[in-house]
C-alpha cells in the first residue's frame, strides 16, 4: 500500500489533465459518500437500523460482545 506522501508525490507528477480527472473522480466520491451519509441517517430516522441496535444489546447481555483494540489498525 501506498504512503500518504507517495500518493501526493504521485498527484504532483501528474499532468494537468490527469489531475483534472482524479479532481474530478474525488468530487464524485464525495458525492457519492455524502449520499450514503444522508441514506443512513434517515434510515436511522426511520427506525430501519433498530434491529442492529438489538442485536447488539442481546449479544451483550449474552456475553458474546468483545473489547476491541482501541487505536490499533488492522
Amino acid at each position: 500500500m501506498l504512503t500518504v506522501e507517495e500518493i501526493q508525490q504521485a498527484i504532483v507528477s501528474l499532468s494537468s489533465e490527469d489531475r483534472d480527472r482524479l479532481h474530478e473522480w474525488m468530487i464524485e466520491c464525495e458525492d457519492a459518500w455524502d449520499d450514503w451519509d444522508r441514506q443512513i441517517a434517515a434510515d436511522s430516522r426511520a427506525g430501519k437500523l433498530d434491529f442492529l441496535a438489538a442485536e447488539a444489546l442481546e449479544a451483550k447481555e449474552n456475553g458474546l460482545l468483545i473489547d476491541l483494540p482501541i487505536g490499533e489498525q488492522s
